[in-house]
């Protein structure tokens, strides 16, 4: 009975598990895993133009710290995944990685922002890392999202089947809810409801505080013009979305430290030090 308790944790407010309380030094990355072509902005944002189109990017984002944690939000996808192999670019996550000299298994925790296979379907590339998702998240993501009426466009049966197995393991913490710290200086934010309860993350990085959005912010567009992404096929909550940006300008030093999941204008707005990595801060 205690085992089956301890498989995994809860995250409770004001709770840091495992960690000093003295803030690190983070060093944070965009990194560039697959190219999707051009798609039309209103596919991404509500109202948005029709004729006038972005080039999408499929990215995760790494964390260093001088407290030895090399943190991944998101983990991207891998060749197991049909549809790679439609994509005009790809290569496996764990690549651009290599190039940095960082080995899959030093990456020590893997932040999941929500549940869809272009993020999560990575995590079987990275053995060590223990897994960080949202409560609420992940038993839809295992539960409801199958039953009659459920959302699971975008799961994969396959990464539901990992996840489970990952957290009888020991190896995944459910986030419970809003505004959450996981480490020093990194805080989970929920409220835009991409997923049933996505979440962003927020570093703070020597003075600024830079907020990895990932889908909770699809792209630029959506910040500059606080529109949402369309109902369910982006968002299960149009006003949430829309409100967690509002919101997200209010916590980030400056909006050009809040950075949306598929832009690949990203690339343009921070140095290169890699063709597939910028820097952010």
């Amino acid at each position: 009975m205690l085992k089956s308790l301890l498989s995994s944790f809860i995250l409770l407010p004001g709770v840091v598990l495992g960690q000093s309380q003295t803030k690190p030094d983070y060093h944070i990355y965009a990194i560039k895993y697959a190219d999707g072509g051009h798609a039309p902005i209103s596919l991404f944002a509500s109202g948005g133009p029709q004729k006038d189109s972005i080039d999408l990017y499929f990215m995760t984002w790494l964390i260093t710290g001088n407290n030895g944690k090399k943190i991944l939000v998101d983990a991207g996808m891998t060749r197991d995944l049909d549809w790679t192999s439609k994509l005009p670019w790809f290569t496996s996550p764990d690549s651009p990685l290599a190039e940095m000299n960082i080995k899959p298994d030093e990456i020590t925790d893997i932040i999941l922002t929500h549940p869809h296979a272009d993020h999560i379907n990575g995590i079987r590339l990275f053995p060590k890392a223990h897994i960080w998702i949202q409560k609420e998240d992940y038993g839809y993501f295992v539960g409801q999202a199958w039953q009659k009426g459920g959302q699971n466009f975008g799961f994969e049966k396959k990464d539901v089947n990992y996840l489970v197995n990952l957290n009888m393991e020991g190896k995944v913490t459910l986030v419970d809810g809003d505004n959450k710290q996981l480490f020093p200086g990194i805080t989970a934010y929920t409220g835009s409801r991409h997923t049933y309860n996505s979440q962003y993350v927020l570093v703070e990085s020597g003075s600024d505080k830079v907020i990895i959005a990932s889908d909770n912010i699809w792209i630029y567009y959506n910040l500059d013009h606080l529109t949402s992404s369309p109902y369910m096929a982006g968002t299960f909550d149009t006003l949430g979305y829309v409100q967690s940006m509002k919101r997200m300008k209010t916590l980030a030093t400056d909006i050009r430290y809040i950075i949306p999941g598929h832009d690949s204008d990203i690339f343009k707005r921070f140095p290169l030090i890699r063709p597939d990595v910028v820097q952010i801060r």
